[in-house]
């Protein structure tokens, strides 16, 4: 499900924060359903699906806030592996964009949250426009 929210989208157009709409940005990851949902001053926005930590390997569960944004980034750890519109959040955990869209629903990450190319630019765009302190990251189980 995806839905637009017209004025918002207007004012990202034009270089303006959205602080009148909306003053926090929300971004739910539930592990159990592979999916995240972004909400706008509490009201939801979009949902997507995800793909998280496969077995043997983990994502992150708690409450967090953005740390740094990278819009082109490549992965030290994993073979260079690209990850697009970065939001890195603990560590070295992010919310990025995948080349992998056919797994997503699926957990078969090595811990970081991937999301389909578009909706992690738009998540980018939102993350930019809200700021880190009005931005929470929640993942739960």
């Amino acid at each position: 499900m995806r839905v637009l929210v017209p004025v918002f989208v207007l004012l990202l157009a034009l270089g303006r924060p959205p602080a009148a709409l909306a003053a926090q940005l929300g971004v739910l990851i539930d592990l159990s359903e592979q999916t995240m949902t972004v909400s706008l001053d509490g009201r939801a926005a979009y949902r997507w699906p995800v793909s998280t930590a496969r077995r043997g390997y983990r994502t992150p569960v708690g409450r967090f806030h953005p740390i740094w944004l990278a819009r082109v980034w490549y992965s030290s750890k994993y073979d260079n592996a690209p990850m697009p519109h970065s939001i890195f959040f603990h560590g070295g955990y992010a919310i990025h964009g995948t080349t992998e869209i056919k797994r997503l629903g699926h957990a078969v990450s090595h811990g970081c949250i991937r999301l389909h190319p578009n909706n992690a630019r738009i998540l980018f765009g939102l993350v930019r426009a809200y700021g880190s302190r009005s931005t929470t990251i929640v993942i739960r189980r």
